[in-house]
């Protein structure tokens, strides 16, 4: 057993000798490359030409790895059923596909892939796999891997799966469309999330939307969520300018002589804020979510029971959302996200036929991998021209290209959801290349750390109307103001101060009028009843 390890071992070590030997970069043409209309690759494609299929022809050879058994077999198989499919509808019969299994014990499916000399590499799926790849293969031999880490990217390493970037980008575009002034990133604290809040952050400077803050909470976490957005939602500080606003409001109504109408004034006042439990407005109107379908609408239901809601931020969220249930989500409505197109139906409609199931996105970015390869293996161009035409191609799933440094670029949709829970197409996904899509590559972006809200802080004064000749005497201070507030990197968010106008028909005249209790909200209705501020 440790012989048959050492000679693994050994192998690897002479395989990734050979590959640094000086060679040209096997993408250096693509700098020549013109961008035009994204060919198509569809089903029914043919690729092959009639030389093709001779008997005798020299053998063409494509490996695949993928996680085959264990707990990841699922995901391995429905990859599979999508690249045997179109090996059988596409292929000419001189293609010679092998299969090795990533999760096989002997963690000998690396150097057996490579031992066969194929063209090109399908495969693999996780990032771990796909560095050690990368690290030993051949630098001129193509691979389409399946993972959507960018560090494991390039050298002739590419993939065909969803960028989080591009998912990123596309919203806060959107956003910057909506006329969005401040922007707030919450993201869950892993590696993932923290790239992601990194390329959030640097799509708000490229789109001129600044990112007042940015809060991390740990997955699935109820406790945590609640705790990041009591702190995201200044619910303290805008707790204390609120009974410090009423504290007010009291002590000049018991304390000082006043007219009738300004006692009605400051009666009505004093009622509304005890209604409320907090006083002003967060210093961002949109809300970004990075995290999965279950955590967003946490955050959004506590973002809402602190006096956060849709109509007071918008809601944006990424392709983490697509085929889950937040659509059903009242608390949700309004929010805007954005996700791959529709699958090809006749793609779905064969995949279905051969597995009894709907493909799910890995499958459908494995029959494209797929036909790619074929596509390469059979061109008269070179590999690099082949996979890395500027152009794009439009697959399963829309329009897509490979770049040099192994990122993939995917053209994404803009979806709203509606009052009545259905999806509602608000921007269809670009058709073409020649406008550029994205301005971020993944490989550039550094991980985000936490950022606290950039805000002049909450003052009472400035949500209540008291007599002039008070207002030197009754002052109050700042709640919540961070000291690291610059006034010129955040566009301020207009203010919609109502005072309400004193009627002589409600004038409280009696001797003995005591102010309103300063008591706090019943909030448990606060999913059904909206409380205006």
């Amino acid at each position: 057993m440790y012989m048959k390890r050492f000679f693994i071992f050994c192998t690897l070590l002479i395989t990734a000798a050979c590959t640094q030997q000086k060679q040209q970069e096997w993408f250096s043409e693509y700098g020549t490359l013109e961008t035009g209309t994204p060919s198509q690759m569809q089903y029914g494609s043919d690729f092959g030409t009639p030389s093709d299929n001779f008997v005798g022809a020299p053998v063409h050879r494509m490996a695949v790895l993928l996680p085959l058994s264990g707990d990841s077999a699922a995901v391995g198989k429905s990859i599979r059923t999508s690249i045997e499919t179109a090996v059988l509808q596409n292929a000419p019969q001189n293609l010679s596909v092998s299969f090795h299994d990533t999760l096989k014990e002997d963690g000998t499916a690396i150097t057996d892939a490579l031992s066969e000399n194929p063209e090109i590499i399908l495969g693999p799926v996780f990032s771990k796999d796909t560095q050690n790849l990368k690290s030993v293969k051949p630098e001129n031999l193509p691979v389409l891997s399946f993972t959507s880490d960018a560090s494991a990217l390039g050298n002739g390493v590419m993939t065909m799966a969803l960028m989080p970037t591009n998912s990123v980008e596309a919203i806060v575009k959107e956003m910057q469309n909506d006329g969005i002034k401040n922007i707030l990133i919450l993201a869950p604290q892993t590696k993932s999330g923290e790239l992601m809040a990194g390329t959030a952050l640097k799509a708000s400077e490229i789109y001129n939307m600044p990112a007042v803050g940015i809060f991390f909470y740990k997955e699935n976490d109820s406790e945590s969520i609640k705790e990041t957005i009591k702190k995201a939602s200044m619910n303290d500080a805008r707790t204390a300018a609120n009974t410090k606003a009423r504290e007010i409001l009291s002590d000049i109504l018991t304390k000082e002589r006043l007219t009738a109408i300004e006692k009605s004034s400051l009666t009505l006042q004093l009622e509304k804020l005890s209604k409320m439990d907090t006083l002003g407005k967060v210093p961002y109107d949109a809300v970004l979510f990075l995290g999965n379908a279950d955590d967003s609408k946490n955050l959004a239901s506590f973002l809402r029971y602190y006096g956060v809601d849709s109509r007071a931020a918008k809601f944006y969220g990424t392709a983490m959302w697509e085929g889950s249930d937040i659509v059903n989500d009242f608390t949700m409505q309004g929010a805007k996200y954005a996700i791959l197109p529709e699958t090809s139906p006749e793609f779905s409609n064969l995949y279905e036929q051969v597995s009894g199931k709907q493909p799910n996105r890995l499958a459908t970015f494995g029959y494209d991998a797929a036909n790619m390869a074929i596509g390469m293996i059979y061109s008269p161009k070179s590999d690099a021209a082949y996979l890395l035409d500027p152009s794009g191609y439009i697959g399963t799933d829309g329009l897509f290209r490979l770049k040099p440094t192994g990122e993939s670029e995917r053209a994404l949709r803009i979806v709203k959801i509606s009052n009545n829970g259905e999806l509602e197409i608000v921007r269809d996904a670009p058709s073409n290349f020649l406008t550029p899509v994205y301005n971020i590559e993944q490989h550039n972006i550094k991980p985000a750390k936490a950022k606290e809200l950039e805000t002049a802080g909450i003052n009472p004064s400035d949500y209540i109307k008291i007599p002039q000749r008070l207002e030197s005497k009754y002052r109050s201070k700042t709640f919540g103001a961070n000291t690291n507030y610059n006034p010129a990197t955040v566009t301020p968010i207009t203010q919609n101060i109502v005072v309400l106008q004193p009627t002589t028909n409600d004038v409280i005249v009696s001797p003995d009028f005591q102010p309103v209790s300063l008591e706090t909200v019943n909030r448990t209705f606060i999913d059904s009843i909206e409380i205006e501020e």
